[in-house]
Order: C-alpha cells, then sequence, then structure tokens
C-alpha cells in the first residue's frame, strides 16, 4: 500500500516546490537573540523571532531555570492531577492571574493546547462561538472539537459582528473570540467596542493574547490594559513561547469556575504532560521582572514605531499595525521567498509567509522587532530592506 501512498506524496511534494510553496527550515546553532549564527557560520540580526522582549537567552530566567533544575529536577512524567503538579506550577499560575487582573490560570503544555482544549469542556449544541476570520489556527481547530454552533465576522468589523450577535440570539450561550493581536498582520483587535456589543448583545468574551501580551498596553497586559478592560474579560489565552521567554507552555486566565470546570473536563490538560519544573520557575521569575519595570516594554515601542515609519518612507507597503509586527506585502510567493533570500545575503534573518500560512495572494515578510534589537540592527535592517526592495521592483 505504502508504494502507492508513496507516490502521492511525492507529487503532492513536487506540486508544493514548483508552486514555490516548500518551506524550508535554516539551523540556529546559537541562542536566541537579536544577532545569531547559523550553522553555515553565517552570523545574521534575527528579525522574525517571537522574542519581542528579547528574553530568550535572558541570564535572570536562566539561573532561575538552572536552580529548579536543582531542585525540582528535569520533568514531572505525569499530567496535573496524577503527580504533576508542583509549588512552581501553582506559584505561576497565581502570578500570571495577578498579572492580567484575572482570578484563577491554568497551564497547557503550549497556547494551541490552551486554545484546543477550551471551547469543547465549556460550551455544547445549544450555544454560539462567533470567532474572527483572521484568528489563529489553534483556536479553528479548537472550535471544530466543540459541537457549539460557529458563527464567523470579517477580521476587526465591528458591524459584521454585530450582525452574527443578532443571528445567534436564540442560543443559550454566545462566546466571541478573538485574537489580540492578529499575527500575520499585527492589527490589534477593537476590543472596548467588542465589549461593547458583548453587553448590548448578551455575550462572553475570550482574548488570544499571545502575540499582544508583553508588546501591547503601557506595562504589556495586553489588549485589555489597552482598552482599560483590566479583570472584565471571561477567557484569556495566552503563551510562555514569545514575550514570556520564549521557551514553552500555554496558559488559560480567567474567571474561577471557567478554570475549574477546564481542570476537570479540558483534553490536553488531563491527558498531556505537566510544564517542566524549570519553564514554570523561569516564567516566575519573567512575571515579577515584567511587573517591577516597564523598561523592555519601552524600548519595544520605541523600536516598532521607527522601524514601522521609515519603512513606510521608504515606500514599502505595510499592514496598519499597532503592535510588534510588521508585516511587509509582497503578494507573490515566489518574491517573498526570493526577497528573503536576498536580506538573508545582507546579513538579515526573516522569512517570506505565503500560503498556507496566510490566504493566497497575500504573501509578505513579516518582520518581528525586539526591544533585543540596538538602534544600529533596525538601521542595518532598514538599509537591506531598501537596497533588495529596489533590486526586486517592490519599491521606487
Amino acid at each position: 500500500m505504502y508504494k502507492n501512498y508513496k507516490e502521492h506524496l511525492d507529487k503532492t511534494l513536487s506540486e508544493i516546490r514548483e508552486a514555490g510553496l516548500y518551506k524550508n527550515e535554516r539551523i540556529i546553532v546559537s541562542p536566541q537573540g537579536a544577532e545569531i549564527e547559523l550553522n553555515t557560520g553565517q552570523k545574521v540580526l534575527n528579525f522574525c523571532a517571537n522574542n519581542y522582549l528579547g528574553l530568550s537567552n535572558n541570564k535572570a530566567l536562566i539561573d532561575a531555570a538552572k536552580k529548579a533544575l536543582d531542585n525540582h529536577g528535569y520533568g514531572m512524567s505525569s499530567v496535573r492531577f496524577i503527580c504533576g503538579t508542583t509549588d512552581l506550577h501553582k506559584e505561576l499560575e497565581k502570578k500570571i492571574a495577578e498579572f492580567f487582573h484575572t482570578e484563577d490560570t491554568i497551564l497547557y503544555a503550549a497556547c494551541f493546547d490552551a486554545n484546543g482544549g477550551v471551547f469543547e469542556p465549556l460550551l455544547g449544541e445549544e450555544d454560539a462561538i462567533i470567532s474572527d476570520s483572521l484568528n489563529h489556527a489553534s483556536i479553528i481547530d479548537g472550535v471544530r472539537l466543540c459541537k457549539a454552533q460557529r458563527y464567523r465576522y470579517n477580521n476587526a468589523d465591528m458591524t459584521d459582528l454585530e450582525e452574527q450577535l443578532k443571528a445567534a440570539q436564540n442560543n443559550r450561550f454566545r462566546l466571541i473570540v478573538t485574537d489580540g493581536v492578529f499575527s500575520m498582520d499585527g492589527n490589534v483587535a477593537p476590543l472596548d467596542r467588542i465589549y461593547e456589543l458583548a453587553g448590548k448583545y448578551n455575550a462572553m468574551i475570550m482574548v488570544d493574547e499571545s502575540h499582544s501580551a508583553g508588546v501591547v498596553g503601557k506595562t504589556g497586559r495586553g489588549v485589555t490594559e489597552l482598552h482599560d478592560l483590566k479583570g472584565k474579560i471571561e477567557i484569556i489565552t495566552g503563551t510562555l513561547g514569545k514575550s514570556f521567554g520564549g521557551a514553552i507552555g500555554g496558559f488559560t486566565t480567567g474567571k474561577k469556575e471557567i478554570i475549574e470546570l477546564l481542570r476537570q473536563r479540558s483534553r490536553p490538560y488531563l491527558f498531556s504532560n505537566s510544564i517542566p519544573p524549570l519553564v514554570a520557575a523561569a516564567g516566575i521569575k519573567m512575571v515579577e521582572m515584567m511587573t517591577e519595570t516597564n523598561t523592555l516594554q519601552d524600548k519595544l515601542h520605541s523600536n516598532a514605531e521607527y522601524f514601522i515609519d521609515r519603512m513606510q518612507k521608504a515606500g514599502f507597503d505595510i499592514k496598519p499595525t499597532k503592535s510588534a509586527i510588521c508585516a511587509v506585502m509582497l503578494y507573490d510567493a515566489k518574491l517573498s521567498q526570493d526577497f528573503a533570500a536576498k536580506l538573508l545575503e545582507e546579513g538579515i534573518y526573516v522569512i517570506g509567509f505565503y500560503y498556507p500560512v496566510v490566504p493566497k495572494g497575500q504573501a509578505r515578510i513579516r518582520v518581528q522587532l525586539s526591544a533585543a534589537h540596538e538602534k544600529e540592527h533596525l538601521d542595518k535592517a532598514l538599509k537591506a530592506f531598501e537596497k533588495t526592495g529596489k533590486e526586486l521592483g517592490v519599491i521606487k
């Protein structure tokens, strides 16, 4: 049987390559940071990591993780309700709840699991999920696992959201679901208006803060802080794998009864190992650092404003953004790969994004700014973008 199936796979892979959609992986041999080294020996500036606050190789987090290795060992070899819960897990859950001004938190192996495990335990076929059209794949997959009726509204379109809420009025419970920052475009959800509509049509709200926590809001509390809604949103999901240290681990934080039911029935929580104690310990230290100072957030905001302003002035087509994501629109998949390859020759590490990661005809370079970047890093990248843009006819 596999002989025939192999032919099918080879044909599919060839079609992916011919369409210019094949994804190659570059190999990094240094710690994650603003400057990294590839296995080719080339040293480049990294502008495509989710390392928004530059904490992926932070000494304080590394030291906290090393201490936990000595005190709590390497792994738990168990799920939480059997023998996989340590004092570090509980402390991190408490600190995340305090950080977001919520009532309780539950940890997962990744935010993909948090989003995959949140809907099915909470909602049934009498209920409704109203989801933004550009929500992350993990939200889409989580919704598919739930029997609730599905409604979709156009990205950040409040007129369409209101229409979907009207259509869902016969359902028992309604949950509006949105990313805080949409990862491919960089735009921020209009949570203030979503909150108003939720009140008008008696709905709850879930926000995925993965790309907004640590980035958006004066102190990095995300879109709930940006729109003065801390503590007013029923469900927030997020990750430790981006701003919060860049390792692994996700969470759901929100109303205590919701979190309690997830502990009882959320399948990714019940059937997956606990995150390693060293990750929990580093997460605790991260929250403490972010609570003490806004230095990293301030630098990130300054870097993003500087870079995006100059890219626009150079003539690039940039998606509107209020985050640390700068989507440089190229539209053609092969062009995005050629552009990224030429930038790598200039010492700038970025990746071309194209279908199926983004819709067909919407290929782009996604630049992600970090507090780890210095002004000279930004200037080098800007110079390389302008040079490459002119060579490939993207700008004049």
